[in-house]
């Protein structure tokens, strides 16, 4: 009786569970996915990155995917940040503000490592594609788009997203030469002119 006890029991997490182990757990599931990928990321690697029994995985996040998107959630946490202050301005630069907004999350190593998480996932795997696109459509570019007049303000806000995460995805995850080693501050000078062209240009 006291096994049945005790195996009903297991993997649940005791009460006095530190209130970091949520953390932990997201940031050995970011660190899996950045190194990993989506595809070769379990569960059980991702507890045992964490230090704690998978059932706990489970517990707080439930499927691998929900683990994921609970992951890209809180690395999208600075660049929602970000972005609602590069939104407070006039509509005449705002490409400018965007593109330092987001070239400065890649060069931040902070919020690198999540992004390439969620990149390469994203790439290489249909579930993991699903919810980027369900976040970045959510939480980032309807909300670029609500600051355009223009009846196509979606298309001109996801033309900018594929500008900047083209980019992006050559510089930092592909690393094409001389782009990955070419001063940020050049780039940015003359990608943001091409970004304001998208999103207010005829």
């Amino acid at each position: 009786m006291t096994d049945g006890v005790t195996a009903r029991k297991r993997g649940r997490p005791p009460r006095t569970e530190s209130a970091d182990t949520r953390d932990r757990i997201l940031a050995a599931a970011r660190e899996e996915f950045s190194e990993r990928g989506y595809e070769k990321t379990s569960v059980r690697g991702i507890a045992k990155a964490a230090g704690v029994d998978s059932a706990l995985v489970h517990h707080y996040f439930g499927t691998k995917e929900q683990v994921f998107e609970a992951a890209v959630e809180v690395a999208f946490a600075p660049a929602l940040t970000e972005q609602d202050t590069a939104l407070e301005g006039p509509v005449e630069d705002i490409g400018e503000r965007m593109t330092h907004v987001i070239f400065g999350l890649w060069e931040n190593p902070v919020t690198r490592t999540p992004l390439l998480a969620i990149v390469r996932s994203a790439v290489n795997n249909e579930a993991a594609a699903t919810v980027f696109r369900r976040l970045v459509s959510t939480q980032l570019l309807r909300r670029i788009a609500g600051e355009l007049d223009a009846p196509d303000a979606e298309l001109r806000a996801e033309l900018a997203a594929a500008q900047l995460v083209g980019i992006a995805m050559l510089r930092y995850v592909i690393k094409v030469e001389p782009l990955a080693s070419a001063d940020v501050e050049q780039i940015i000078a003359r990608v943001a002119p091409v970004v304001q062209g998208h999103l207010t240009g005829p």
